[in-house]
């Protein structure tokens, strides 16, 4: 039986995460569970699946949450409540699935405790993957990727040499406003950036796939994860997002993974890994589809995925940077403060104004992404 914990448990991939868990519960052990503010959720969650630790964002939340958990469940809040959950159990892995680059120390802790991570939180590696490859290589712990593009690579990669790798294909459906040109894009609205035509996902991701930030994200987790350079990695236009991503080698043959549009595929694969087990899933049936359709990749129409090559290919602290201003300029979207071009424009403006440190050291990290969060803050039009 593996023993599990999830951070952001009550989000998109977490409440996937433990879909999969019930559907072969004498697999698997919750031994922690980590949410923000979401109690309901949170309190259905401890009352199926009976953690040992569990996590809220605010002590009032935690006070609150007591009463409706077993005795046998202690209850934490905030970054130590999250430290707990991530390092503090008897958890073999743990599923890193809270968004934002608060999932960084508790990563990390995970890491020196020595468990086995499922990393759906891209952007830890993106504002620290020098340090997180060099822990996790430290402790010899492995990095399973839940993405389901990461996820296609790390199969397709496989009983294969990594020295043999030509190129790395990453995927993407284009979001809500794939069809739309930028001139076309003046005056959308939140409710429009939300339709995904494709997947199923938490309200900020869905937002960084209209933007292409989330590819950009993605980019520079791809280099981390599978250590090649930015030329190496290239993104397409994809739009029915049936093939995850694929692997160009040496001699130019090409090993694509094919799914249907579900996050569960990818998510028990790295809980199950190397083995693999039928899902609570559909088949792909290619025959029913017809056809798959290919563009290449605009960076005038997406200067999001532009701004996030330049930073990873930067290097240091501008990941960080381009992380932090994304989240606050999204965050801000959502709130009505500002429209949905001028969250690339808080990005550029940010990094306009950052000044490069080529390797930082935790504090460093957390102080340039406080720094880029505040600026992005500030930005008025």
């Amino acid at each position: 039986m593996k023993k599990i914990s999830i951070l952001g448990s009550t989000g998109s991939v977490g409440t996937q995460t433990l879909d999969v868990i019930a559907h072969d519960p004498d697999s698997y052990r919750v031994e922690g569970l980590a949410a923000g503010t979401n109690l309901p959720l949170l309190i259905e969650q401890v009352r199926q699946f009976k953690p040992s630790k569990v996590s809220v964002a605010t002590k009032e939340l935690a006070a609150q949450l007591k009463p409706h958990v077993p005795s046998t469940t202690a209850v934490f809040y905030g970054e130590e409540g999250m430290m707990e959950v991530a390092a503090g159990t008897e958890a073999d892995l743990v599923v890193t699935a809270v968004v934002g680059s608060q999932g960084l120390k508790p990563t990390l802790a995970a890491i020196e405790a020595g468990k086995q991570i499922a990393i759906a939180n891209k952007e830890t590696l993106v504002s620290a993957g020098h340090l997180v490859t060099e822990l996790a290589a430290k402790h010899g712990v492995a990095l399973l990727p839940v993405d389901s593009e990461h996820s296609a690579i790390f199969q397709c990669l496989n009983g294969e040499s990594p020295s043999t790798i030509s190129k790395l294909t990453l995927t993407a459906s284009g979001g809500a406003f794939r069809d739309r040109t930028r001139e076309e894009l003046h005056g959308v609205t939140l409710e429009d950036a939300l339709k995904h035509p494709n997947w199923s996902m938490g309200a900020k991701i869905t937002i960084d796939s209209a933007t292409m930030a989330n590819k950009g994200l993605e980019v520079i987790e791809a280099h981390w994860l599978f250590q090649v350079s930015y030329d190496q990695i290239e993104v397409i236009l994809h739009q029915e997002s049936t093939i995850h991503s694929m692997v160009e080698f040496a001699d130019y043959s090409v090993i694509a993974q094919l799914g249907n549009p579900d996050m569960r595929v990818p998510i028990q694969y790295a809980l199950t890994y190397p083995n693999r087990k039928k899902t609570p899933t559909a088949p792909l049936r290619l025959a029913e589809l017809g056809k798959l359709h290919f563009k290449p990749m605009d960076m005038e129409r997406f200067p999001c995925l532009a701004m996030a090559y330049e930073s990873g290919r930067m290097g240091g602290t501008a990941p960080a940077v381009f992380n932090a201003a994304n989240e606050i300029a999204v965050s801000r979207f959502m709130k009505g403060e500002i429209t949905f071009l001028q969250i690339e424009e808080i990005i550029e403006r940010v990094l306009d104004k950052h000044q490069l440190i080529l390797s930082p050291d935790l504090d460093q990290v957390l102080q340039t992404d406080e720094w880029a969060r505040e600026t992005a803050a500030r930005i008025v039009f």
